[in-house]
């Protein structure tokens, strides 16, 4: 396999420390050309020193110092030049591991630039996915997804015939709240959202996990990558988190692809895609595994879930919204502002209230992400 050279936007999270562990496991088939990040200072010079990347964008109260300790480096502004870092000619893979609607600029630009993108950011998708695909198929660059639920749909897809597609089924673990009823989710602190009983992810979707908003958008997010309506895209939840997702064909077969819960896999997939690598971690073995159950989402414990269906539904600009509303919301239950119920209620005040627009463009787009982070916050007022 010829040496591919990756930019990691985001790489001191949990996806960008996984997908350097699998550049470590897989030399020399990857160099990494660059990394970004926002605060994480340490851990990204120690990332610097391993891997040697020409490349670094950081905020810019950092770049004086850091342009001081590594002279062979060269520093770039994360809030401004990351659109320019990823369309460069020697970057063939961009990582989007960066979380949050801030990585719709570079996704955009690294599609216009024809790179392969393996994105694990669903805000893009959520946002802006309909164009994002339309121009990656103009511009004729490689979408590969790096999600475990989206990676499992990409490869049970892989050689079939997309008229004999039925169904596409998400797996969903539950999250840290499947067994607490809902009459105590008022009482639910963040440190218990915190707990996820089989990933080790960010604040952020560690909670979207336990609200169900996370498989909400990933409905969206597979509305968008595949091409489905959402009648097409069905939920089941599987606590044992051992089959990724499913795929359902007209003549009743169903394909699922299982593995261990590891996210190095789904991105080692991404990365060395249409070939593959020997796995740095254990095979999964079904006979420790013992059972496997799946259950319907309860839609009133979870009532995110159902408010994303709505707007998959609806499309236009309501994705957007939902996903600015939800971003609000959550950042002030992580900053103790507000209970976990009264996420939902911020989210929903701000989707019932939107005006449906078209989509077609991305100004409108971020027009109605800037409304919806405004009636958010005003719901957020009355409510705190």
């Amino acid at each position: 396999m010829t040496r591919r050279r990756i930019a990691i936007l985001g790489s001191t999270g949990s996806i960008g420390q996984n997908t350097l562990k699998v550049v470590r496991h897989c030399r020399p088939a990857f160099e990494v050309k660059a990394l970004t990040a926002y605060n994480n200072i340490a851990l990204l010079e120690k990332d610097i020193r391993e891997f040697r990347p020409e490349i670094v964008a950081v905020a810019k109260a950092h770049l004086p110092a850091l342009r001081s300790r590594w002279k062979t480096v060269r520093f770039m502004d994360v809030d401004e030049d990351l659109d320019a870092l990823v369309g460069r000619r020697d970057v063939d893979i961009v990582v989007l591991a960066m979380t949050g609607s801030a990585a719709l600029g570079p996704f955009l630009a690294a599609v216009r630039a024809g790179k392969t993108v393996a994105p694990a950011n669903k805000e893009a998708l959520v946002m802006a996915g309909e164009i994002i695909m339309e121009e990656a198929r103009r511009c004729g660059s490689r979408i590969i997804p790096v999600d475990s639920e989206q990676s499992a749909i990409f490869q049970c897809l892989e050689g079939q015939r997309r008229e004999d597609l039925k169904r596409v089924i998400l797996t969903a673990s539950g999250g840290p709240l499947k067994d607490i009823p809902v009459k105590k989710h008022h009482t639910i602190s963040v440190e218990d959202v915190l707990k996820h009983p089989r990933w080790c992810m960010g604040a952020k979707i560690t909670v979207d996990s336990a609200t169900l908003m996370n498989k909400g958008f990933e409905v969206i997010e597979a509305q968008r990558l595949f091409g489905l309506s959402v009648h097409e895209v069905d939920v089941v939840v599987h606590p044992q988190a051992i089959i990724h997702s499913m795929v359902e064909f007209c003549d009743g077969s169903v394909l699922a692809q299982m593995g261990v819960a590891d996210m190095c896999v789904p991105i080692q997939y991404a990365l060395t895609y249409p070939r593959r690598h020997k796995g740095a971690r254990e095979s999964l073995d079904l006979t420790t595994a013992r059972i496997c159950t799946f259950e319907k989402p309860d839609m009133v414990k979870f009532p995110s879930l159902k408010l994303a269906y709505m707007v998959a539904g609806k499309g236009g600009t309501l994705p957007a919204v939902l996903n600015a509303a939800d971003e609000v919301a959550v950042e002030a239950f992580l900053k103790g502002q507000i209970k976990f119920t009264t996420m939902f209620k911020i989210v929903e005040k701000t989707v019932l209230a939107h005006r449906n627009g078209s989509a077609k463009n991305i100004k409108e787009i971020l027009a109605a992400d800037g409304w919806a982070r405004i009636k958010a916050r005003e719901a957020l007022r009355k409510a705190a």
